[in-house]
């Protein structure tokens, strides 16, 4: 045991650095498999609805925890293992996109019928309608809340410090394990979290009025 020094407080900061990287990437990539999952609900086949209805059952209804141990353990039993960094980065994403799919897949549904309709009675078809029309409209719905998830989604990435990664979280623990401070250490680590997640908050609560307004008017 040792007594906690300005290094330490150092490789904390250097460890949020880590920490928004994966969230970033989780985001990233979330964002492509949610956008999927969403175009996938609301298609006409029913047969790509239950697909994506049982992706979204099955990332949402188990632990985020759970689904980062069958990839990091998982992989390494198929022969490809993956390093914790990469393993943390696929959890993540595949959770994040079941959470966004269901997300994006509300604000396509809130368009209004009638415009899909417009569309359809000027010749588009359905993907040029959906990139053309109900897309950017079900965008600035979805702002607000998926500005919302990714404050989450910051906070999720603590659980990648089960898996060895050396995020926030397990800087921490590091840390306290060789100076014994758990109180002082998990306060700073707690600071850092909140100075990461307040702008997001506030973003997303500044999109919502917004988006009141709008509605409103």
């Amino acid at each position: 045991m040792r007594a906690i020094n300005p290094g330490d407080f150092l490789y904390l900061i250097t460890a949020m650095q880590w920490t928004i990287m994966l969230s970033v990437i989780a985001f990233i990539g979330g964002g492509i498999v949610g956008a999927g999952i969403a175009l996938l609900r609301v298609s006409s086949r029913a047969s790509a609805r239950w697909a994506a209805i049982t992706y979204i059952q099955i990332f949402q209804g188990t632990p985020l925890l759970l689904q980062l141990f069958l990839v990091f353990f998982g992989s390494d039993m198929l022969g490809v293992p993956l390093p914790s960094w990469f393993a943390a980065s696929l959890g993540l994403s595949l959770n994040a996109g079941a959470f966004l799919g269901e997300i994006w897949r509300g604000a396509l549904q809130a368009v209004p019928t009638s415009q899909r309709e417009a569309a359809s009675a000027l010749g588009l078809h359905y993907f040029p309608m959906m990139r053309k029309v109900v897309v950017p409209q079900a965008l600035r719905i979805a702002t607000a809340p998926t500005v919302g998830f990714l404050v989450n989604l910051v906070k999720a990435t603590s659980l990648a410090a089960i898996i060895g990664f050396i995020e926030l979280t397990r800087a921490g623990q590091l840390i306290n394990n060789a100076t014994f401070h758990p109180f002082t250490i998990f306060s700073t680590v707690a600071v850092l979290y909140f100075l990461l997640c307040w702008p997001l908050t506030m973003a997303s609560r500044r999109l919502e009025r917004r988006m009141a307004v709008a509605y409103r008017r």
